[in-house]
């Protein structure tokens, strides 16, 4: 596979990422966010762990800029293979931290969550999403 294919497939997962964590929130809050809440009394607690949820993504995006650096290192070289594996690998799980406020969001729709906080969960995970693109010099 060339360098050009892993770059626009690694490009294509973070789309298909992206859509993962702003069409459920969408969603839900669309079908459900005007019916009569759940448990209104856990709406802060609600953001409050979303919010918290960002720390998640530490540990992985120290891993994901490890791998990035070491798949620099290995172009052109034979360790090359392994290296876009092993970025794939850890850029998965980052997107997934990553992913964490917004699908939280999602949940606190039933508890009644408003749509700043609502909003403000998503934009949160889109921007840590947005650290995870692959950067042009891998090309």
């Amino acid at each position: 596979m060339t360098r050009h294919n892993r770059r626009r497939r690694l490009a294509l997962a973070w789309w298909w990422q992206l859509l993962l964590v702003v069409l459920p929130v969408v969603v839900i809050s669309r079908w459900f966010g005007a019916s009569q809440a759940l448990a209104p009394l856990l709406a802060m607690p609600a953001f409050i762990v979303g919010i918290s949820s960002m720390f998640v993504s530490l540990r992985p995006f120290g891993r994901y800029k490890h791998a990035l650096i070491a798949t620099g290192k290995a172009l052109d070289t034979p360790e090359e293979d392994a290296a876009w594996r092993n970025l794939d690998a850890a850029r998965r799980r980052a997107l997934l931290a990553a992913s964490l406020p917004a699908w939280i969001a999602a949940i606190a729709v039933f508890t009644g969550l408003e749509t700043v906080p609502l909003c403000l969960l998503t934009l949160s995970s889109v921007v840590l999403l947005y650290l995870y693109r692959i950067p042009r010099q891998l090309a």
